[in-house]
């Protein structure tokens, strides 16, 4: 609501030596099936970690936060947890400043396994997002009982947000949900201040 930077969100891209700046459409895909995504995975979190942990020395400011998307493959991983907790310890950082983003998708796999390690990453101290919420296979009867921290509201519901307001109905039925269940909310694409103006209405606090 007051503009300020409050955290940031780690987006991975390849520097390519013929191809230049290759956007993540065009080889997460390529990761996940050879495999690849899981040491990728942990790269951008040891330095996305690290790099906030810096940003926080450097601007005085113990508060920001970093959010970082894991793959499907990645927390499925029996080390997870050790994994995490060993990475925070080489930086620095505390748990509560890592926040992970999951997918609705992630959350259909194997359901009794996936609630246990969302359960032991919140123990654990770690920030759990709902990423690009209702554009996956999403349940409403279990979005309840999910132990995570914020949803974020996907881009393309805050785009459609035209310049006198209109057409906003989702993201406001998703901010009016999220309230009452306890929830943060996060917009995601805001581009024009109508947009933030009309999600500032529906007080819906945090942006990107």
């Amino acid at each position: 609501v007051d503009e300020q930077v409050v955290g940031f969100e780690a987006l991975v891209r390849w520097q390519h030596p013929q191809r230049g700046c290759v956007a993540p459409g065009e080889f997460i895909t390529l990761a996940e099936e050879t495999g690849m995504i899981i040491p990728l995975g942990w790269w951008v979190l040891q330095e996305a970690c690290d790099q906030l942990k810096k940003w926080q020395l450097q601007f005085n400011n113990p508060y920001l936060t970093i959010a970082v998307n894991i793959s499907q493959k990645q927390f499925s991983q029996p080390h997870l947890i050790n994994s995490l907790i060993q990475i925070l310890q080489t930086t620095g950082l505390e748990a509560h400043n890592l926040q992970l983003e999951i997918t609705e998708s992630l959350l259909i796999q194997d359901v009794p396994i996936t609630m246990t390690t969302l359960k032991q990453l919140k123990t654990l101290g770690v920030g759990l997002h709902l990423d690009d919420f209702g554009t996956g296979y999403s349940s409403l009867s279990y979005l309840h009982s999910l132990p995570i921290d914020a949803l974020k509201i996907d881009r393309s519901f805050v785009q459609a947000i035209d310049s006198e307001g209109n057409n906003c109905e989702i993201v406001e039925a998703i901010v009016m949900m999220a309230k009452s269940l306890g929830l943060q909310v996060i917009a995601e694409g805001i581009e024009t201040q109508a947009q933030l103006a009309k999600l500032r209405t529906l007080q819906c606090v945090y942006g990107q």
